[in-house]
């Protein structure tokens, strides 16, 4: 871990970052990859100690109000955060300044913001985000080693469901030749039915690989998996879209059962979901 004085916070699209790196381990991780442009180990997190700050400078000149996203590249709940806690401190100025938050994780510390996430969902709007992928426990200890697992987390959606702050699932990646089941998805799904989640993003059956990240899966697959990840070089060779072959079959029980029960089930209607403000805030904007 080592510390910076940031230059700058938020994207274009709001998003924000107040680590970069990850201490989760997960073999499949995007964020690995080449052109992200990391200048130090992955596992060495950088900690933007004055993301607070700017923060701060950001919200109170800003007119109006807009959800700030956080948790796209690297979790705001490294295990850091635990003592440094940036993430709540950064959450408690959108409260404050009554901005909206929606935050993306694979740790189940984001219960101890609960308080704070209750509040900003009051006065503005709340989105907690996190993935589930893989049901089987013994799976996850593998491939995502430094998580809770998607029985926890599914747990979590129960919490925030309870407390009236609505959810979205990333069922995403689905990785071919291990989690790639009926059994896997069907069950992943069953939790989002019951932790009545607001919308699942999942574009298909599968996951995408890059140069770095690829390299990284594969070291991953030859570690615990002997020959497997050769048998994804024969079947995609370079591809950056690594489709199961399950995903025809399955993607429209997927998308029926998601609008049975009212979930939205497209990520275009997700992202849409999780970047508008309530109506009440373009009303006082318009009178």
């Amino acid at each position: 871990m080592h510390f910076v004085q940031a230059k700058s916070l938020l994207t274009q699209s709001n998003g924000m970052n107040v680590y970069r790196g990850c201490m989760h381990g997960c073999v499949y991780c995007d964020s690995r990859s080449k052109c992200y442009q990391f200048t130090h180990s992955f596992e060495d997190i950088e900690v933007k100690e004055n993301a607070p700050e700017l923060l701060e400078q950001i919200l109170r000149k800003k007119r109006k109000k807009i959800m700030i996203g956080t948790g796209s590249m690297c979790d705001p709940y490294q295990p850091c955060e635990r003592d440094l806690q940036i993430t709540r401190r950064c959450l408690e100025l959108i409260d404050r300044y009554g901005f909206g938050a929606a935050v993306l994780t694979k740790s189940d510390m984001v219960l101890r913001d609960m308080d704070i996430l209750q509040s900003i969902n009051q006065k503005a709007k709340a989105v907690v985000q996190t993935s589930l992928t893989i049901a089987d426990e013994e799976l996850s200890k593998i491939l995502e080693p430094g998580v809770c697992n998607s029985r926890r987390r599914y747990e979590v959606l129960k919490e925030f469901q309870k407390a009236d702050v609505p959810t979205v699932v990333w069922m995403t990646p689905i990785l071919p030749f291990l989690t790639d089941t009926i059994e896997n998805v069907d069950q992943i799904l069953d939790w989002c039915i019951d932790a009545g989640v607001k919308g699942i993003i999942c574009w298909n059956l599968g996951m995408t690989l890059r140069e770095g990240d690829r390299e990284y899966y594969y070291r991953a697959l030859n570690r615990y998996f002997p020959g497997l990840a050769q048998k994804y070089q024969a079947k995609y060779g370079n591809s950056y879209e690594v489709v199961s072959d399950l995903s025809a079959e399955w993607m429209p029980v997927f998308h029926e059962r998601c609008e049975k029960h009212g979930i939205l089930h497209t990520p275009e209607d997700c992202f849409t979901y999780m970047q508008e403000m309530p109506d009440r805030f373009e009303q006082m904007t318009l009178f």
